[in-house]
């Protein structure tokens, strides 16, 4: 397994699980490399892993356990998967539901975002996801923000 290699998502997308639309936006074109950042991080294994792993450390967060109190964490954990493996170019389709509407009503705010992504970075440096592919990541799940932090 490539879990050192991992990207992991998205999910910022545990709080946020989907996208602003449907399905999440295209991956970004393929680097000279030509390996797609699905395949830099590690692929199916890597992707997984670090998903179970962040959502997990969302869950037991104490600031952001309560948006889990009432949540199917298997089935979010699989939804994840299908998000980041989509998103960042891997062979996956994501059928769930669109960002904005996932978000509706959960009362999440800047506050909420910014201690994801920091679990975020956390679980992506604890599987040694390199600086470049983080980023290329994160810059793929910045735009979600909106759809999921509730205006005041």
């Amino acid at each position: 397994m490539k879990t050192k290699t991992f990207l992991a998502c998205c999910a910022c997308l545990s709080l946020f699980a989907c996208a602003t639309t449907s399905t999440p936006a295209p991956a970004p074109d393929k680097p000279a490399g030509g390996k797609s950042l699905y395949d830099r991080l590690g692929g199916m294994d890597a992707i997984k892993a670090v998903v179970n792993d962040f959502i997990d450390t969302q869950a037991s967060d104490p600031k952001l356990h309560h948006f889990y109190e009432k949540t199917d964490t298997k089935y979010l954990k699989g939804q994840m998967v299908d998000f980041v493996c989509q998103a960042t170019g891997g062979p996956c389709k994501y059928a769930g539901m669109d960002m904005k509407d996932a978000h509706d009503g959960r009362h999440v705010h800047d506050e909420d975002f910014s201690e994801t992504v920091g679990n975020l970075v956390s679980v992506l440096n604890k599987y040694k996801v390199p600086e470049a592919e983080q980023k290329e990541l994160l810059a793929l799940l910045g735009p979600l923000k909106p759809d999921v932090v509730e205006k005041k």
